[in-house]
């Protein structure tokens, strides 16, 4: 029986095999295209030009319109689709290959002196992308300056990651934003018989990177627990109300709820197991608990690098599902995750590497890699097939028309 594309990745989600390998592309923000690739995708696969739109402007992420989101048969829509839609939401840009383009107007950035800033609302420059690079990094970490902010809400307004919003926007944020936000998810849920992902966010480990600086939260989590803790559980107050407000008003229209925290880097986990089970693990429980029990939803963690060792913790504090499952680090390997954590964990991601294989090697190298992926992984449901992150500027469009063909030539 044919399933729509909702009941392919709830019964993937549920470890039952679907009547095909659920396929996401832009689902959620690690798992889409950057402009560049973008504009050469639909320019190679012969579309009617369209206005190519940067919803993420920190990744120089595209919108993906859904032209292309049929012809590679996708299964998923992120929920921030059922907002910014009127064009006064956009303005002009240049991306930095010169292709024209438009940016959310509440994110435009500044020109600089060979560079473009974003700026906060206090006028600081929070990110900068050098003349020559594809995406902004970030300029400020509020918690490593003398006299920076002095609350956690304050300072996330002058942190890259968190005041640099994609749709719904800053919209959402004030006077009558829950409503905005309840009624934009019930439009999206009735138009589309996709499964809904809805970004939440919700960084422990991350959030004291974006406001300390990754080596001076190091430095507190080991030297200075007790300040971590007390951090932490600021955060953690602050997350649950949010979360509170955002599930509230869309979670009756969104099928997965997404957390973020990067745990890993290419050789194994951040942080040692006995630390994560210290400072993050129960805050993980809490978060991760309260959503299920706020909506009828399954948890995804977005966590890049190899967590190998941290997986058993993940799913006993609640975790449903992870991506996007970077295969080619230490400890991911698609076979031995598969027969050590398959019947417990949902892996979203890992059926194409993006380090090495995607950008480098022939479509028919694509094609046998992404195949041997699939074969791996979908046995048994708990599988949604996602390259490894984002596809980056430099990815020929060949090589992506022959990822998913290779998919869905097996479904």
């Amino acid at each position: 029986m044919t399933m729509t594309s909702r009941e392919r990745v709830l019964a993937a989600l549920n470890h039952r095999e679907p009547d095909r390998v659920p396929v996401d592309l832009s689902g959620h923000r690690s798992s889409g295209i950057a402009a560049i690739a973008y504009a050469k995708l639909r320019k190679h696969l012969g579309l009617k030009g369209k206005p190519i739109r940067v919803y993420d402007p920190v990744q120089q992420l595209a919108i993906v319109d859904a032209d292309v989101l049929e012809i590679f048969g996708v299964d998923t829509i992120e929920l921030g689709r059922g907002f910014a839609l009127e064009d006064g939401a956009w303005a002009g840009w240049i991306l930095p290959d010169g292709t024209p383009c438009q940016m959310p107007v509440w994110a435009l950035p500044d020109r600089g002196a060979g560079e473009w800033v974003i700026r906060s609302k206090s006028g600081r420059t929070i990110a900068r992308m050098p003349d020559g690079a594809l995406y902004f990094e970030q300029a400020y970490f509020p918690f490593a300056e003398e006299g920076g902010p002095p609350t956690i809400p304050e300072a996330m307004e002058e942190a890259m990651w968190a005041a640099v919003a994609s749709p719904p926007g800053p919209l959402a944020e004030g006077p009558g934003g829950v409503e905005l936000l309840s009624q934009g998810a019930k439009e999206l849920r009735e138009k589309t018989s996709r499964a809904i992902i809805g970004l939440f966010g919700g960084n422990l480990f991350e959030t004291g990177q974006f406001l300390y600086r990754n080596d001076n939260f190091f430095i507190l989590l080991a030297s200075e627990p007790k300040k971590a803790h007390e951090f932490l559980d600021k955060l953690v107050e602050i997350h649950l109300a949010n979360l509170e407000r955002f599930l509230g008003a869309v979670g009756a229209s969104i099928d997965i709820v997404l957390f973020g925290d990067d745990l890993g880097m290419q050789t194994g986990p951040l942080l040692s197991p006995k630390m994560y089970r210290e400072f993050f693990k129960p805050r993980h429980q809490v978060l991760w608990n309260r959503a299920k029990k706020l909506a009828d939803v399954k948890v995804m963690l977005h966590s890049c690098g190899g967590i190998r060792e941290l997986i058993p913790d993940l799913i006993d504090a609640g975790l449903d599902a992870v991506n996007p499952v970077q295969v080619s680090c230490r400890g991911m390997g698609a076979r031995e995750l598969k027969a050590e954590f398959g019947k417990e964990l949902v892996f979203w991601g890992g059926g194409c590497d993006t380090q090495s294989i995607l950008p480098d090697e022939t479509p028919q190298k694509i094609r046998e890699h992404v195949r041997r992926q699939v074969e791996t992984l979908s046995p048994g449901g708990g599988f949604v097939f996602q390259q490894v992150h984002n596809l980056m500027a430099n990815v020929p469009p060949e090589n992506i028309v022959a990822m998913y063909e290779a998919v869905n030539s097996l479904s």
